[in-house]
């Protein structure tokens, strides 16, 4: 059976990143993607290391004439962000991500792709299987659920790596380095809700975002794209002072490290208030399009109108401190760097909601390169919760990655980059939580690291896709930066 990436190049690169395409790997569901790896290094007669949080360290000797150079780490992480387009069947338990080739692009069929992290996976197995490629000691480290809260990188044992240079392979644009990356954490508001039976007649309405593009909540926060729970929580607020409504359900969102795509509510309407309603509908889609712009030109509200009976709803207190709560929750940029033109250096995003029987759920993810504001922007999220007799917890928390005035491999990279291409190589900060800040902390700031990747874009979303012609490009970079390092 033929293969959807077979012809392209290199050969044993995106053979790899097909291969590992048809394994399970969300985020703690990685036991079979992790045993696939070590047994991989197994077979390479390499010594590999499986840990009791699925993290996979695989050593290959240097080449000839590189027996003692410096050990380098080779890191990327093994889970992805699993999400899927409505109405798609996709059951990511089991089912093999369907690859497809467009143009210099490598997608997916109605789910996210992967590639974020899998083909940092897949350019470091063609090196480990390689013969012929020059490079000094390698460790290859495969880190597990680095997207839910970096847990394979906090249940990582310094005493198993022994170099002190890390390339991470965990960006996403090529041309640039990153050497520096967000702290963040996650935290949760639990509101207490009470429901009453519904005494007076109504029709059941259900009201849906749709055709927003998400994203990933650090690298795509600050372009103006939608987020699904704030815009549901916006229509509910302000139709609650048109109409006499009342709310049955409302849940938006899926991942904390994705901007929400999909929100919902379930109301109940009089007859009489039909015509206000839709009015306010229109008004509120137009005026929300508006202010999207081109930043998610494809957003629409839909409106069903649902045969189900509808036996309960929130209590009209509850419903207010519901709606109280997701509107003061901030979400989105905070504050901009003041010393790196156009780094976002702190944010929030509101990135679930979702109900359970005596309780309303918010969760979001916190990000930030300067602590101060990250514990600022966590302290207003408390007093939400605490305003309206809630609970706040944080949970996930993870460092940022310093910037560090002299780096050897970040010089090397400029030099290397230089001669190969004949530009010079962008160095940058993200706003993106990398697992370099946990190493950093790990290791005790020994490490000397860089970050750098292909072209990628849309991740953590369907529309995720990866340029053919980068990945070609970000391998050519690696191989000669290894060749460099004797």
């Amino acid at each position: 059976m033929s293969r959807v990436l077979e012809g392209l190049e290199p050969e044993r690169v995106f053979y790899y990143f097909e291969e590992i395409s048809k394994i399970p790997r969300c985020s703690y569901d990685e036991k079979k993607i992790s045993d696939y790896l070590a047994n991989l290094g197994r077979q390479f007669g390499l010594e590999t290391i499986q840990d009791e949080s699925l993290n996979v360290i695989i050593k290959k000797p240097g080449t000839k004439g590189y027996e003692n150079s410096p050990t380098v780490i080779l890191q990327g992480h093994m889970d992805m962000v699993c999400e899927k387009d409505e109405g798609v069947e996709h059951d990511f338990t089991k089912d093999p991500i369907k690859l497809k080739v467009e143009g210099d692009y490598i997608k997916a069929e109605g789910t996210t792709l992967g590639a974020d992290n899998g083909i940092a996976v897949a350019l470091a197995l063609a090196i480990l299987e390689s013969k012929d490629i020059a490079h000094p000691p390698l460790e290859v480290l495969v880190t597990s659920s680095e997207e839910t809260g970096m847990d394979g990188a906090k249940g990582l044992d310094p005493q198993n790596l022994s170099g002190r240079i890390l390339i991470n392979i965990d960006a996403e644009e090529e041309g640039a380095v990153l050497v520096s990356c967000a702290g963040g954490e996650n935290n949760k508001v639990t509101i207490p809700v009470e429901w009453e039976a519904l005494k007076e007649g109504g029709k059941p309405y259900l009201i849906r975002t749709k055709g927003l593009q998400g994203g990933h909540s650090g690298i795509d926060i600050n372009k103006g794209r939608g987020n699904a729970n704030k815009i549901i929580t916006r229509i509910l607020a302000f139709i609650k002072d048109e109409c006499d409504i009342k709310l049955a359900r409302i849940e938006g969102g899926s991942k904390t490290n994705a901007i929400p795509r999909n929100a919902e509510a379930l109301i109940v309407l009089k007859d009489e208030d039909e015509e206000a309603f839709f009015q306010a509908i229109e008004a509120l889609e137009e005026q929300i399009k508006k202010e999207l712009g081109n930043g998610d030109p494809d957003f629409q509200l839909e409106v069903e109108k649902l045969d189900e009976k509808v036996e309960r709803v929130l209590t009209e207190n509850s419903f207010n401190k519901v709606v109280a709560a997701l509107t003061l929750i901030p979400t989105g940029v905070n504050t901009m760097s003041k010393d790196i033109e156009g780094l976002v250096e702190s944010s929030n995003n509101m990135a679930i909601v979702k109900m359970d029987e005596d309780k309303v759920i918010v969760e979001s993810a916190l990000r930030s390169s300067v602590e101060s504001l990250k514990r600022t922007t966590a302290m207003k999220i408390k007093a939400v919760a605490e305003i309206i007799g809630g609970k706040y917890e944080r949970y996930n928390e993870y460092p940022a990655w310093e910037f560090k005035e002299k780096s050897k491999i970040r010089d090397l990279f400029k030099k290397v980059y230089r001669e190969t291409f004949g530009e010079e190589l962008r160095v940058e900060a993200i706003h993106a939580g990398l697992e370099c800040g946990l190493f950093d902390e790990k290791f005790g700031g020994t490490l000397d690291m860089i970050s750098f990747g292909p072209n990628m874009y849309n991740v953590h979303s369907p529309q995720e896709k990866l340029s053919i012609s980068s990945t070609q490009n970000t391998y050519k970079l690696l191989l000669n930066v290894l060749k460099e390092i004797k």
